[in-house]
């Protein structure tokens, strides 16, 4: 009976709007534009963002581009398509929550690829819930001013500086009025043109000190020294733990 009366409807209607399979519309044009507009914005915004800050910049990394595009548009369609759900502020904190405490096992994410994990949530959930109330301009503006400052601290406040961290031995050189000493040693069995170094562990029973070495990144190299310091690093510790 059911497939019946959806027979007789489709039969009467006049335009595709007019079109209802189990209850739901076929097509309707205005809402499927404004999908379509605002998802090609978004796409863009997250391509500039990705491709042209991000993947030029000092430390950017290959294998974090695919996650980015794709947990990106996700966010988008799933806050768009459950707009008239009645999502606002709690369900924005929500996904930043669920995603800020998100884990990736096999490979520790840096503080600057969470950073940016943030920012493609934040133009996500800002391009797909905003209403009526919020004009285009605005949303253009909110979206430039966001792909600026990012632009600007990659390429004027941290261009071309990298970090990695190792385990120093010479744990004898750790004081203050030896650092100048300390990091010409780092120089010269690393190679880098060392900016500063701060330590993040010391250990006096193994006499080892874990050192952060901020150095010149002179050229980008997509198997960047800062991923293998990182998964060095980590088997160090799990070594130590066991």
């Amino acid at each position: 009976m059911e497939l019946l009366d959806i027979l007789q409807e489709t039969t009467s209607v006049t335009s595709l709007e007019d079109v209802k399979i189990f209850n739901l519309s076929l097509i309707d044009f205005w809402d499927f534009g404004k999908l379509l507009f605002r998802l090609v914005f978004t796409v863009g915004v997250l391509y500039l963002l990705i491709r042209c800050i991000y993947d030029k910049g000092s430390t950017g990394r290959h294998e974090f581009i695919f996650t980015y595009f794709a947990l990106g548009v996700s966010i988008f369609l799933l806050c768009f398509l459950l707009e008239d759900v009645k999502l606002e502020l709690g369900f924005a904190l929500g996904l930043f929550a669920v995603f800020g405490i998100l884990k990736y096992r096999t490979d520790p994410i840096p503080i600057r690829e969470m950073t940016y994990l943030f920012v493609v949530i934040g133009i996500a959930v800002v391009n797909a819930l905003a209403n009526k109330k919020v004009s285009f301009a605005e949303l253009f503006l909110t979206n430039g001013a966001i792909l600026l400052c990012v632009w600007m601290l990659e390429n004027w406040l941290f261009k071309n500086e990298g970090h990695i961290d190792i385990i120093y031995e010479r744990i004898e050189k750790i004081r203050t009025e030896d650092r100048p000493a300390l990091i010409e040693d780092v120089e010269k069995r690393t190679g880098l043109k060392v900016k500063r170094v701060d330590f993040t562990r010391i250990d006096f029973l193994k006499d080892v000190a874990y050192l952060r070495v901020y150095y010149v990144k002179e050229k980008r190299d997509e198997n960047t020294i800062e991923s293998k310091s990182t998964e060095s690093n980590t088997e160090a510790k799990e070594a130590d733990k066991k």
